[in-house]
């Protein structure tokens, strides 16, 4: 069963926003058996929405097309399917009380128009979806044997439609095949090593499961992706797949995508435990601290942070003899192990970890070269310090060492 999604709005075209809801549907469709052919970004302009709707109609039972719902002129999306549809727009009553509560009990500061209570304006051969969270309903349409969906852009509420109304219709009113996805995650080897270790068992899967390597700043996941009629035959083989690569590269397998984020994995190992955990970064400018505070608990292991920018704050804060810096360079083995064993004293933490390094574009207070990065670990038997390269790209280098950084935390927590 197949897909499309179009996201209407010239604010994703010009950049001013990202689509984040056609990863968001997309995913939920899959989960359902529904397979997205393609993802379309349109103007909001009539007719690039209504070639848009034809194209899509030819290749797929469902079409889910978010945006252009509001209640201004420039969006047009109502009026568009009224044309595609040779249709005309009808107020729908419970829509329309819907309005009028959201406006009493919320909007309490700005009185409802005739232009909100238009939000409640429908194509007559659709099926208004309840909008929990805003003004503008989705829309159920079909032509033909395909399904016609229109939803607000705005994030949550589009969530809302897409989980409460959209998916429970999509599962009532279609037979579909079973897909199954399961993605492990793996840290410390590259894609192309990483194939050649698993070579023979990727030439052997199942025809109906696909292999795909997935390679982010340090981490390859490797998706296996099923389909078929029955789920439990999925789930059987793709298991049993997944615990054949346990001996090829079980040294670099830390979990499972869907599962455990390795932040998380971090958070409960060293929560487990009962240690806690502050950080000196300099580089990373908090990204690390930024991952372990967003995870909920965090306070209960989780002291504190130092983002030591400037060589100065290394100096003046984290106490690192300035001496030390002119030896050897701000960006260097010596200091990134006194920025993390200085930081476990301030903070009084069982585990610390810091970020030294040069992510360009220039070189700035050292003559490290671009990429070079140090990450210092200080734990209850002592401290120590690992030198990378992480490439001439700054943000590949900064996100690459976050990832590398609870890579080395985890590894080492894991010895006590």
């Amino acid at each position: 069963m197949i897909a499309e999604i179009i996201t209407i709005g010239d604010e994703i075209l010009i950049g001013q926003i990202i689509d984040t809801n056609s990863a968001f549907i997309a995913k939920e469709l899959n989960k359902i058996g529904v397979s997205v052919y393609q993802v379309t970004s349109v103007q909001d302009e009539r007719q690039h929405i209504l070639s848009a709707l034809a194209d899509a109609k030819s290749r797929a039972q469902v079409v889910i097309v978010t945006g252009g719902l509001g209640p201004t002129k420039d969006d047009i999306t109502k009026h568009t399917f009224c044309e595609y549809f040779d249709d005309n727009l009808v107020r729908d009553e419970k829509v329309l009380a819907h309005i009028e509560a959201l406006f009493e009990k919320y909007i309490t500061t700005t009185k409802i128009s005739e232009i909100n209570r238009d939000q409640s304006l429908i194509p007559s051969k659709s099926i208004a979806l309840h909008n929990a969270y805003g003004t503008a309903p989705g829309m159920w349409m079909r032509e033909d044997n395909t399904v016609f969906v229109s939803l607000p852009g705005v994030p949550f509420e589009m969530k809302n439609l897409i989980t409460n109304a959209v998916i429970p219709k999509i599962v009532e009113e279609f037979e579909r095949p079973y897909i199954l996805h399961k993605t492990l995650v793996t840290y410390g080897l590259g894609e192309s090593a990483i194939a050649e270790k698993i070579e023979d068992w990727e030439n052997n899967l199942p025809s109906f499961i696909k292999l795909a390597y997935l390679p982010n700043l340090g981490k390859v996941r490797l998706r296996l992706t099923a389909k078929g009629p029955d789920k439990e035959v999925l789930a059987k083989s793709v298991d049993e797949e997944m615990q054949k690569l346990s001996p090829l590269i079980g040294d670099i397998i830390y979990g499972l995508e869907d599962e455990e984020t390795l932040e998380e994995v971090v958070a409960k190992l060293i929560t487990s435990k009962g240690f806690t955990l502050a950080t000196a970064e300099s580089f990373t400018g908090g990204k690390i601290a930024e991952h372990i505070t967003a995870i909920p608990g965090a306070s209960s292991y989780f002291k504190g942070s130092v983002v030591s920018y400037a060589t100065e704050a290394k100096i003046e804060v984290l106490k690192v003899p300035r001496s030390l810096i002119e030896e050897h360079s701000v960006v260097s083995e010596e200091v990134a192990k006194v920025m993390a064993e200085n930081v476990q004293k301030l903070m009084q933490t069982d585990f610390a970890i810091a970020t030294t390094g040069n992510a360009g574009p220039t070189k700035g207070d050292s003559d490290a070269d671009v990429g070079t990065v140090y990450l210092g670990i200080a734990t209850p038997k002592g401290v120590f310090a690992h030198k990378f390269v992480m490439g001439n790209h700054r943000e590949r280098i900064v996100q690459k060492s976050v990832n590398k950084a609870f890579e080395l935390l985890q590894k080492e927590i894991l010895k006590f």
